[in-house]
């Protein structure tokens, strides 16, 4: 069998999934990450100027008092004066040699900004290295009278952000965005997962609990016309079994009439077979008609010895001539439901395979009939070995009223049995699967809860 027909309990979309919450979430991240790049790159274009032109200030004013120091100090003073400069305020001063080995700054909008402005302060003459002697730092030379120096200071100084604080500056944020995307998806998807949860239940013949009335306007309008459409949708349901129970409980007296007048009849013997035949699956008709409309209200539920009502009604069917039965049942197998409900399952899932899966070329149904228990849910498998069905037809076969093209040379039934079946499994909170036999054949699978096993 397809797994449409298969009868789970509603999945509730409790986690991420994919479909509409992933292109939401996508959609959301792109955007933020799209926003963020360009805030970024606007940021850096915007504040390049000013934070150039304050760095270049700061390098100007270090100079400027650097060297009014070193003029103003008495030469026997000048030592200490560069120790406590280099020590406390990290700043460096070294003769500038014709021999000395340098390397340029990096080529940055920034620094471009800071060395234009610096040497509109301090004279176009002012030279700048990012390395002198081996020696990392931000070089600027400055002279005094004849004398040339260079002014060192450490690179932090001038580089407050760096590339790494910048990368983990937005990692954190982006990281913060996602979760803030995936909160958003969530909540944007959660009614429509939910509608499309009530939906899936509404399909395996569940009545899924009302729609929450809140929320934006087209999502209540929306929960608002699935809950009417459930409600009338029962309300259909609960009209059609009333009138086939009204319609079947009233013929069934004119019928046992009929069945009299038949039998006092002075009739000739096949005239009278036949009308007792046809009148005979009239009633058997009636008789499915009223076990599809029965309300599950009026069952009572205990725990049964599904194992022996299993070789009971096996043995039963066994005595019929077109039928030969093979059964693998555990022993001790306790059910919980109604006893009689469940033998009536059995018994239409016997009396189908009997009419529909006779072994081509034999005239005799072949039925194996198995049942096993895990601990919580017994397997119960009545699977016949004829012809099966095309897989694009088994998800109809519980509809109410439904007879394949296999069936419609047999007159007997309602199209019933099967929806029958589905009904009291769902009724019992249990599952149904169908499926085709890889040997041939249809398998027909109920999943019902374990019970307690009860004593001999």
């Amino acid at each position: 069998m397809n797994s449409a027909t298969e009868r789970k309990p509603p999945i509730h979309l409790a986690g991420l999934r994919s479909g509409l919450f992933w292109r939401t979430f996508f959609l959301i991240a792109f955007l933020i990450a799209a926003s963020m790049a360009a805030w970024v790159a606007s940021f850096r274009v915007v504040e390049r100027t000013p934070r150039g032109e304050q760095i270049a200030a700061q390098v100007t004013s270090i100079v400027t008092i650097t060297r009014a120091a070193l003029l103003h100090s008495a030469p026997e003073l000048r030592r200490e004066l560069l120790f406590d400069l280099a020590s406390n305020q990290g700043i460096r001063i070294y003769p500038r040699e014709a021999d000395d080995v340098t390397d340029g700054m990096p080529d940055t909008d920034l620094m471009n900004v800071i060395e234009e402005s610096v040497r509109q302060r301090l004279g176009q003459d002012t030279q700048f290295a990012g390395e002198v002697n081996e020696i990392r730092g931000f070089w600027v030379s400055f002279g005094i009278d004849d004398d040339d120096y260079w002014l060192m200071m450490d690179r932090e100084r001038i580089e407050r952000t760096s590339g790494i604080q910048w990368i983990g500056w937005v990692t954190v944020t982006l990281v913060l965005s996602l979760l803030g995307a995936v909160f958003i998806s969530r909540l944007i998807n959660q009614p429509l997962a939910r509608l499309s949860s009530a939906a899936r239940a509404m399909a395996r013949g569940v009545t899924p609990s009302p729609l929450p009335d809140q929320g934006p306007a087209e999502i209540r309008e929306a929960n608002q016309s699935f809950n009417q459409m459930v409600q009338d949708l029962d309300q259909v349901e609960s009209d059609r079994a009333v009138i086939l129970a009204g319609i079947s409980h009233d013929l069934r007296t004119p019928i046992a009439r009929m069945l009299l007048e038949v039998e006092m009849a002075k009739l000739p013997e096949d005239a009278r077979n036949g009308m007792q035949s046809d009148l005979a699956q009239m009633e058997a008709i009636i008789g499915q008609f009223l076990d599809y409309a029965r309300p599950a209200e009026t069952a009572v539920y205990r725990n049964f010895d599904l194992s022996a009502l299993l070789h009971k009604m096996s043995e039963e069917a066994a005595r019929l001539p077109d039928l030969k039965i093979n059964t693998a049942i555990d022993s001790a197998l306790s059910a919980s439901g109604n006893p009689t409900d469940i033998g009536r399952v059995i018994g239409n899932l016997i009396e189908n395979a009997r009419r529909y899966g006779k072994t081509p070329g034999s005239g005799v149904a072949e039925i194996d009939i198995t049942a096993t228990c895990d601990g919580r849910l017994i397997r119960l498998e009545i699977a016949d070995r004829g012809t099966g069905l095309p897989d694009q037809e088994i998800p109809h076969l519980l509809r109410p009223f439904t007879r394949m093209d296999t069936a419609r040379t047999h007159a007997n039934g309602a199209g019933l049995g099967l929806a029958i079946v589905d009904r009291v499994v769902q009724r019992h909170q249990g599952r149904l699967e169908i499926k085709n036999r890889e040997a041939g054949g249809l398998a027909v699978r109920v999943w019902l809860k374990a019970a307690p096993v009860i004593p001999s």
